[in-house]
């Protein structure tokens, strides 16, 4: 059951324990730690998974897609930020926290999509056949917001 949503979490909320649920809005693997930006109809928020922390949630997180659901629970932690290294971000309301990941579970897998959802479109029959998935696109959700 969901604790929060994506936009919700604050560096007052650092320590708790949450659950987030929402679509995997990008991966990234940093040498084995692999990054998931989580996405809700509020926001965005960074979890991180650590095979040291959770290796289960780790190895899961491999193989996550663009699109798929998920249910990520985990403590909410400050992101790095001294005199040498700094990975906040600004354009994140949440860009000072991150959820270090214990339990991943896969809620719905996505098939391969049509097109990229941060991608602008130009081609009107391609955006009307897929509407349930244009709607999803920054851009338009923020139209009918």
């Amino acid at each position: 059951m969901r604790t929060h949503h994506c936009n919700e979490l604050r560096e007052s909320d650092i320590g708790k324990t949450v659950t987030l649920i929402g679509w995997v809005n990008s991966a990234r693997d940093q040498g084995g730690v692999i990054f998931i930006d989580l996405r809700d109809r509020e926001g965005v928020t960074q979890c991180v998974f650590r095979s040291e922390i959770s290796k289960e949630a780790a190895d899961v997180s491999h193989t996550l897609r663009v699109e798929d659901v998920v249910q990520i629970s985990g403590k909410v932690e400050a992101r790095l930020k001294t005199d040498e290294v700094d990975t906040t971000n600004a354009r994140l309301a949440t860009g000072t926290i991150e959820i270090v990941a214990e339990k991943l579970t896969i809620v719905n897998k996505a098939e391969v999509l049509p097109f990229q959802l941060d991608k602008e479109l130009s081609n009107e029959d391609l955006r009307m056949k897929y509407r349930y998935l244009d709607l999803r696109r920054p851009r338009m959700s923020k139209n009918i917001r």
